[in-house]
């Protein structure tokens, strides 16, 4: 019998926030909805790495990246940890899940990348930021949701919308790379983002031991 053990508990601006041991693992529950654990890490590390693979390859030495969603860490770790990656920017709405790995359990697995002086940790809701920032990225890796079709809050559909792949493709650079991580593909949104502007379009799948596989969409900023 597997034991989950309730470690921490917040309400924030956005609804609840709980971090869970199970076993070894620890889990991450928001609103009553599974988000992510710590048992695999594939596909979260896959968003970084074909990020930076659809970049052309005189361009991935010192590229830059916006992480949307610290989560568990997995994907802000993979990015420190190739040196290839300039500056690494994370945008993370729930001042909880930024404590748990900067004080908590989950520095295990990112304090490395914490430390490093690549890494920067804005505490900000993505959707916002990216309609308000004027900064750009070679690439923007998000995974703030279950996927375009399975938003955590209401809010972030607006996310995977024309107006806020806009608003993705303004931070992005000429020929910059929008990778969005899904718990399963979706047709639906990859039309979306060709409708929106984007080329390139594919999706990568990661095998899960039951059921659809994880998603990584991936779209080019026309230069």
């Amino acid at each position: 019998m597997s034991e989950t053990v309730t470690l921490d508990r917040r309400e924030g601006p956005h609804g609840e926030v709980v971090l869970r041991r199970r076993d070894e693992h620890y889990e991450i529950i928001a609103n009553g909805t599974f988000l992510m654990d710590t048992s695999d890490g594939r596909s979260e590390r896959l968003l970084i790495d074909a990020a930076l693979a659809a970049l052309p390859e005189e361009r991935r030495a010192g590229a830059s990246v916006l992480v949307g969603g610290l989560g568990v860490g997995f994907s802000l770790a993979h990015a420190a940890a190739d040196p290839r990656w300039g500056r690494i920017v994370v945008a993370e709405r729930e001042e909880a899940i930024i404590d748990w790995h900067r004080q908590g359990p989950l520095a295990a697995i990112s304090g490395a990348a914490l430390a490093d002086p690549r890494t920067v940790i804005l505490h900000t809701d993505l959707v916002e930021h990216v309609h308000a920032s004027t900064d750009t990225y070679d690439a923007l890796c998000l995974d703030i949701d279950n996927g375009p079709d399975w938003t955590v809050t209401e809010g972030n559909e607006s996310l995977y919308s024309a107006e806020g792949l806009a608003a993705c493709a303004a931070r992005l650079t000429p020929g910059g790379i929008l990778a969005v991580w899904s718990a399963r593909p979706s047709e639906d949104f990859e039309a979306t983002l060709r409708n929106a502007g984007f080329s390139g379009v594919r999706t990568e799948e990661v095998p899960v031991a039951r059921g659809v596989p994880d998603a990584v969409h991936l779209a080019v900023r026309p230069g």
